[in-house]
């Protein structure tokens, strides 16, 4: 079959330790102090084999993610920018639906011509971790196009315990093609769902919820937060596209943080009371953080899902005298969060198709993460087949 392969080089920088456990597995802990001078081609890959718990996907759509545009951009000494997990080679893409094709011999509750989603984090259920009910922190982690193969493919194999059916979201639309679309928008939909409703805790309807970053993650957000009750969704962004789409998402206000100060923005809205909830979805905390601490609502809460390997500073009295918290989220899994999302989906309660604004086939895969870098797609999504 067909594939979006990505190989780069082992090349620790000189400041890095390489652990024990990372020598043994081939895995980098932090992708962006070892891989170097990654080179991304449409090539041939084995077709994959289905294990006795194992669905074989004919995939058919995948979304360009914001760690596909990092593994692509390098910095000045040609080191990928993605900070997390990773093995290479692999097959990129990670956000994806696909048709059953083949079920493994002990496959229980799928069969051939399901319409599903999947998780990308290949918890492995036996660790403490997982074990204590956190599968997002399992230590035995594998992630689908970071360290085994993902679905930048024409097929690939997931054990179905890590499937979901999206048939209701089909008989809704009519439209199977449109389902997968939006099947494939699941699992960045719940790394905010849950970042905002498992780690953060959720708001109470009425409570006004801030966005910073209209990118996938962001507009997730915004879109869960209008169909969950906010009473006001202000958003911020750079991009003008992207500032459009927050508006047909669900955003009250859109901003650009260019051009205002967030947190005076937000406090005049508020009438000086400060906003309940602050999602950092851009990945940029040294320059949002410090405007969240001065727009935060007693109670006030943080949540940091974008990613960003650096230090910032906080100025830790005004989360005592706001009575505030902040959360660091990670992942998907667990906690209902897949089934929950697709049921908000499948009611119509929560309509992303709008921020899907390019498409590509496989062979265009490389164009598609490129154009990503540009920052002002919404959902740039790859049909393999």
């Amino acid at each position: 079959m067909k594939g979006l392969l990505l190989k780069a080089t082992w090349d620790p920088r000189p400041d890095y330790k390489v652990t024990d456990w990372e020598k043994r597995t081939g895995k980098a802990i932090s992708g962006n102090r070892v891989w170097r001078r990654p080179q991304l081609e449409v090539g041939d890959w084995p077709d994959p084999q289905p294990g006795p718990k194992d669905v074989v996907l004919a995939v058919q759509a995948c979304g360009v993610c914001g760690s596909d545009m990092h593994f692509y951009e390098t910095d000045t000494d040609g080191y990928i920018l993605y900070p997390g997990l990773t093995r290479f080679p692999t097959i990129l893409g990670h956000e994806f639906s696909g048709k059953v094709v083949e079920v493994g011999g002990e496959v229980e509750t799928l069969q051939i011509g399901d319409m599903v989603t999947a998780e990308e984090m290949i918890w492995c259920g036996r660790c403490i971790p997982c074990r204590n009910g956190y599968p997002n922190h399992c230590t035995n982690l594998e992630e689908i196009g970071f360290t085994i193969p993902g679905a930048f493919a024409n097929y690939i194999a997931v054990d179905e315990k890590f499937c979901w059916k999206i048939d209701a979201v089909a008989e809704r639309l009519g439209d199977e093609e449109r389902a997968y679309e939006l099947g494939a928008l699941t699992e960045p939909t719940c790394v905010a769902y849950n970042g905002i409703f498992e780690r953060g805790g959720g708001f109470r309807p009425g409570h006004y919820v801030a966005v910073y970053g209209a990118g996938p993650i962001g507009l997730a957000s915004i879109g869960l937060a209008r169909a969950s009750g906010a009473g006001l969704v202000a958003a911020f962004e750079v991009s003008s596209q992207r500032r459009e789409l927050a508006r047909q998402i669900g955003a009250d206000v859109v901003h650009d943080p260019r051009e205002v100060t967030p947190s005076n923005v937000l406090m005049e809205l508020s009438k000086g009371e400060g906003f309940n909830l602050h999602i950092e979805a851009a990945g940029a905390p040294r320059s949002t953080i410090p405007e969240m601490e001065r727009a935060l609502a007693i109670n006030g809460k943080i949540v940091q899902i974008g990613r960003a390997a650096e230090r910032v500073p906080m100025y830790l009295e005004a989360f005592q005298v706001r009575r505030s918290q902040v959360f660091g989220a990670q992942g998907h899994s667990g906690h209902e969060t897949f089934p929950n999302v697709i049921r908000m989906v499948a009611s119509g309660r929560l309509d992303l198709s709008p921020i899907i604004t390019a498409r590509y086939t496989l062979p265009e895969t490389v164009n598609a993460i490129a154009r990503s870098t540009e920052r002002k797609d919404g959902k740039i999504i790859v049909r393999p087949n």
